[in-house]
């Protein structure tokens, strides 16, 4: 009877080992959730600690804005192109091995990233540290997925949210400080501890898993996606942008459009007839994962472009520095480090539809908020803002990730991931490209109706001018030729700045208006606990 016994405890050793379960210490799935959550922290750090160092780079190399987004766009573009290779090759070549080479890229494209001298080394040296996050990000919820049963899965991924909550807390700080009392390279040679240190806990801590029913690489959808991702995000980019005169109608961008609607075609028919996709589109058949992946592109979309706006009006309009810039998101991820746990427990147990369709709400509301500022407004309001925003942040992710995989079978999760951080990745790069060609126009367009407003001729202008004169003249010491330009410079300065501020309000409705148009695929969405999959 004890042999039985022990044969049996050791058969259902087996049987859980090739499931994913680790049989011999209870506690090593947690080991391994510390170990993903410092590399997503790392991952995650480089997307918000940039933001505040963008007009330090712009004056360091002369550009504008324009030209500075890519820094943003090319890493969130290499995350997308690699984040559906990253779930085949994990199946391939191990879990475990790759999760270390995406730590190796992100960590050697953060060292060039500090070396580099001019715009284009550095935009390339982006696309290096993206290509890591993009390994880094999917398989670490792949593996958090396939360690944790159901019923722990939802409070695992709160706690796996922690760590993006604290690189959106403390990247803007730790970069502004950098910023201001060294330099911008420093914000990214911060991440090489970071790497190195999580690259060792790779080795030492987790166990290699390869999955046996892999099938071969879709290189003709990967060549699809990796042509249609870059020209869409450069044709959205280019339509405004300084050095193309002709706008939306100059042939490089119709080609641009039409190569990526082409490469879009070849790659959806592509993933729907072969027998190995790249990215298995047919999982977004799947009810509850379609609708969640439609909100996140929605979510992403507002929050990823509005979080590259809100720095530029703090440092170019308000007259903060990069330290006080970034100190205003530190509660957004303390709020949200603490809320995502939370919601992901409540998830487990309750209605997950609630706490998603109140955030995205809460969320919406925070732009909506962000669309009423001035050169006036004050630190309060914009900090009220930013405390709603982490709420929802911290009770929508969580519940949203763990709806989404509700009824995913065990071993479709990799490519789910793949799927899910693909599409939020791509969003967020289309609402970074998307919001900066609304700022330019937008900002082009109310500098030209504040121009017109403004007659050079009139009396109320010539009164303006007058006293702003005698102001300088009594105050600054000028003589009254001078006074009378400086005069003029600043009454044109005032202008360009409502301008500048005016077009970023605009953005912020556009975001509130598409950020609140995901809460209507959550309503039809299914959310009985007994539709999860039994692996």
């Amino acid at each position: 009877m004890r042999k039985v016994s022990i044969m049996h405890k050791l058969r259902r050793k087996l049987r859980n080992r090739g499931s994913g379960y680790h049989p011999m210490h209870d506690r090593y799935k947690w080991f391994v959730l510390a170990n993903i959550m410092l590399g997503t922290f790392m991952a995650v750090l480089d997307a918000t600690i940039v933001n505040v160092g963008l007009p330090k780079i712009m004056a360091s190399f002369g550009v504008g804005i324009d030209k500075i987004e890519w820094v943003i766009t090319a890493y969130m573009l290499s995350m997308a192109v690699m984040l559906p290779t990253s779930g085949w090759l994990g199946d391939k070549f191990g879990y475990k091995r790759l999760y270390f080479l995406g730590l190796f890229l992100f960590t050697l494209g953060s060292m060039l990233c500090g070396m580099s001298n001019d715009e284009n080394t550095l935009i390339m040296s982006r696309v290096i540290q993206g290509l890591g996050a993009g390994t880094i990000q999917p398989l670490g919820m792949a593996i958090i997925t396939r360690e944790f049963p159901p019923q722990q899965r939802g409070m695992a991924l709160g706690f796996w949210a922690i760590s993006a909550a604290a690189s959106v807390s403390f990247g803007p700080l730790i970069g502004g400080y950098l910023v201001d009392n060294f330099s911008w390279q420093l914000i990214f040679d911060v991440n090489i501890p970071f790497g190195i240190a999580a690259m060792v806990f790779t080795v030492l801590i987790q166990r290699e898993y390869f999955n046996p029913k892999v099938g071969k690489f879709d290189l003709i959808g990967f060549v699809s996606v990796v042509i249609f991702f870059p020209l869409t995000l450069y044709a959205l980019s280019e339509g405004t942008a300084a050095t193309n005169s002709e706008g939306w109608t100059a042939p490089y961008i119709l080609a641009c459009f039409a190569i990526a609607a082409l490469a879009l075609t070849v790659f959806l028919t592509r993933e729907l007839t072969t027998d190995n996709p790249l990215i298995e589109l047919k999982l977004l058949g799947n009810y509850n994962f379609g609708m969640s992946n439609l909100v996140m592109m929605i979510f992403s979309m507002g929050m990823f472009g509005s979080t590259f706006l809100l720095p530029l009006y703090l440092q170019n309009s308000m007259g903060y520095t990069a330290v006080q810039a970034g100190s205003v998101f530190l509660p957004v991820g303390i709020i949200q480090g603490i809320m995502s746990p939370i919601a992901g427990k409540m998830s487990d147990k309750f209605n997950p539809k609630v706490p998603i369709i109140l955030g995205v709400a809460l969320l919406g509301l925070s732009f909506i908020l962000n669309s009423q500022l001035t050169y006036l407004s004050e630190n309060s309001f914009v900090m009220l803002s930013l405390y709603i925003r982490g709420f929802a942040m911290g009770i929508v992710f969580t519940p949203l990730s763990n709806l989404s995989l509700l009824t995913i079978p065990r071993e479709k999760m990799a490519q789910a991931s793949g799927i899910s951080n693909t599409i939020r990745q791509f969003g967020g790069s289309l609402g970074v490209a998307m919001f900066t060609t609304l700022l330019i126009s937008r900002v082009n367009y109310h500098s030209q109706m504040y121009g017109a407003a403004i007659q050079s001729g009139s009396q109320q202008f010539k009164n303006v001018a007058s006293n702003l004169a005698y102001y300088a003249q009594q105050h600054v010491g000028s003589n009254m030729a001078a006074a009378v330009q400086q005069s003029k410079y600043v009454i044109l300065s005032h202008v360009n700045k409502q301008a500048y501020i005016q077009g970023i309000d605009d953005d912020f409705w556009i975001a509130a208006l598409i950020t609140l148009i995901g809460t209507i695929p959550v309503f039809i969405m299914r959310s009985k606990k007994q539709t999860i999959h039994k692996a």
